[in-house]
């Protein structure tokens, strides 16, 4: 597969390029686009461009690790060319996310939150422990990143609210909210509490905490490298080749994933 990575310069773009170095049987990168890319350096791709329209490398796929601000030139050029995209940045404004969906009804587009199998499977396992305990225990998520991650809270942090917030009723359906300060009196039972740390070199961090009477239940996922995530993109496009259009996420990957195990 040819790629064209945009962000190539950011730590998931320079994880993306190690992860397609040890697949080159699998993967190459066609041309980084970055606002500001530097001089040819060992492992980055051969064409450096700043601008995604000066980009006339063959590819069969766009990955995007770059700034959710970008989304709008990135997918004008994807649906231009018909290259399916692979969307990694958090943190888009609802006129972005609207680009995206419409984009997805002429071209195959792939967005998730979090591209890590494992934090996926705990958004699952959330889901599944709000069904058998979400009334009688109050549910906090705490979310941990470097000190450079620009949104707050994280994408994967919302994600794993919206799916607990799914197996509740219209009229049941918990209050999101984000951090205590000021906030007096005891808490609410029909509210989901959303913390956010940053600090460090913290790659990714998500616990969700199901607090009862006299006993609590724990899920977490614990990131140790960017890896994971530029192994997750990869497989993101590999897996929306040939697809027809449409706004595909990990729940299809790893459906697909676990019915060639079966």
């Amino acid at each position: 597969m040819k790629i064209i990575l945009a962000g190539h310069t950011g730590k998931l773009g320079r994880a993306a390029i190690e992860a397609a170095a040890k697949k080159p049987e699998e993967f190459s990168i066609a041309a980084g686009i970055d606002i500001t890319p530097p001089g040819p350096a060992p492992g980055f791709p051969a064409f450096l461009l700043s601008r995604i329209w000066d980009c006339e490398a063959a590819a069969d796929a766009i990955i995007d690790c770059s700034h959710h601000s970008a989304a709008g030139i990135l997918l004008e050029y994807a649906e231009a060319k018909k290259i399916p995209i692979v969307v990694c940045p958090t943190g888009h404004t609802p006129e972005e996310a609207e680009l995206i969906k419409s984009c997805s009804k002429k071209i195959a587009v792939f967005k998730s939150a979090n591209m890590s199998l494992g934090a996926n499977l705990i958004a699952e396992l959330a889901k599944k422990a709000a069904k058998l305990l979400g009334g009688d225990f109050d549910i906090e998520i705490i979310e941990k990143h470097h000190n450079q991650k620009a949104d707050a809270p994280s994408g994967t942090a919302l994600m794993i609210a919206d799916e607990i917030c799914s197996v509740f009723g219209e009229a049941d359906k918990p209050e999101y909210v984000y951090g205590r300060h000021g906030m007096k009196g005891a808490r609410k039972p029909d509210e989901i509490g959303i913390h956010a740390i940053r600090g460090g070199t913290i790659v990714g961090e998500h616990e969700v905490i199901f607090a009862g009477a006299n006993e609590t239940v724990s899920i977490s996922h614990s990131a140790q490298s960017r890896e994971m995530f530029a192994s997750g993109a990869l497989a993101a496009a590999r897996f929306l080749c040939g697809r027809p259009a449409g706004l595909y996420g990990m729940k299809d990957l790893i459906g697909e994933i676990a019915g060639k195990e079966m």
